[in-house]
This record gives C-alpha cells, sequence and structure tokens, in this order.
C-alpha cells in the first residue's frame, strides 16, 4: 500500500473547525488504512492501493465538500516527496537568521513557466519567494503576520489554490513519516 501525507486547505481556519477524529473518520470512511492526523491543521497520514494521486484528490474533495459543506483543497505528497521538500534549500544566499520564517506553499502541480515573473513581483524587502517542483517557499524576514505581500491581490493574480505549512511542521510531518 502507498503512504500519502493529505495537506488540507482551510481546515480550523476562518470558522472552519474539523474535530481531529472526525476529520480521520471521514478519510477511513473513503477505505483508507492507518490514518492518522497530523497538528490539528489538516494534515493527514494514510494508506491506500491507489496510486493515481489527481483521482485520489479529488475522490478526497469530493467527499470533504460532502461531508463538511465547503471547499477543502487536498494536496498530496509521498514521504519520499516531503523528505525532498525538507532537504531543498531555496534560499541558498540568505543565511539563516533568527527571527526568519521559512513557509511552505503546497500547490497541486507546478507554477506555469509564464507565472514565476509574476510570482517575482510580490517579493518584498521582508518576503523573498521561490518555487521548486509544486511548491512555493516563502522566506518571511521576521513573522508570517508581519509579511508585506498582498496575500489577496497574490491570490487574484495567481488564481491557483495553496495550502501553506511552516517549514517546522513540514519537517517534523517528513520525520514522521520517512521515506523508505
Amino acid at each position: 500500500m502507498a503512504r500519502y501525507i493529505a495537506l488540507l486547505r482551510g481546515i480550523n481556519v476562518g470558522g472552519h473547525r474539523v474535530k481531529m477524529d472526525n476529520l480521520r473518520a471521514l478519510f477511513v470512511a473513503l477505505g483508507f488504512a492507518n490514518v492518522e492526523t497530523f497538528i490539528a491543521s489538516g494534515n493527514v497520514i494514510f494508506e491506500t492501493d491507489t496510486t493515481d494521486t489527481l483521482a485520489l484528490a479529488s475522490r478526497i474533495e469530493q467527499h470533504l465538500q460532502q461531508a463538511l459543506g465547503y471547499s477543502v483543497a487536498t494536496f498530496l505528497r509521498t514521504p519520499a516527496e516531503l523528505a525532498a521538500i525538507t532537504a531543498y534549500t531555496p534560499f541558498p544566499h540568505i543565511p539563516p537568521t533568527e527571527g526568519h520564517t521559512l513557509a511552505v506553499l503546497f500547490m497541486a502541480q507546478s507554477l506555469p513557466a509564464h507565472a514565476h515573473a509574476t510570482l517575482a513581483t510580490f517579493e518584498t524587502s521582508a518576503d523573498a519567494l521561490h518555487t521548486h517542483g509544486r511548491e512555493i517557499y516563502w522566506l518571511s524576514r521576521g513573522r508570517m503576520s508581519d509579511s508585506l505581500v498582498d496575500w489577496p491581490l497574490f491570490a487574484k493574480t495567481l488564481p491557483l489554490a495553496t495550502t501553506t505549512r511552516n517549514i517546522t511542521t513540514v519537517r517534523k510531518l517528513a520525520a514522521k513519516c520517512p521515506a523508505n
């Protein structure tokens, strides 16, 4: 069986509260095995025989929409993919500094080539952005809440679904689900 980590958007933010035992039950109802949640922010680890990740993500999204009554974008990664994400150095020329925050925006597919220049326009003196694979790495020189990025304009200009996790959470997930 293949192991996946589902990174869900909109769980326990913006008034959408879901208890983790309920979320686990929703994944078990889909026939997945060894289901567990990690941190109450929409991270679900599970196993399935299904290997078509696009169909699998769609199936999860439809099930969650029906059960919860709102859209929940779902981004699947394997343990090997999480390991690669945590091993990648997106900003090699920016020394790690205390007080900086690194986050990962997960996408369903890679950013189209024509959108890279647009993404660069959102960088600020406090925020650096870098894409690699199906992830956008965001370095905030300070707290994420102090970001100067115009996130509503970002969402309007680059209309792609994402979910964001602090790199610490991603590293903990990768450690919990080591690649074989």
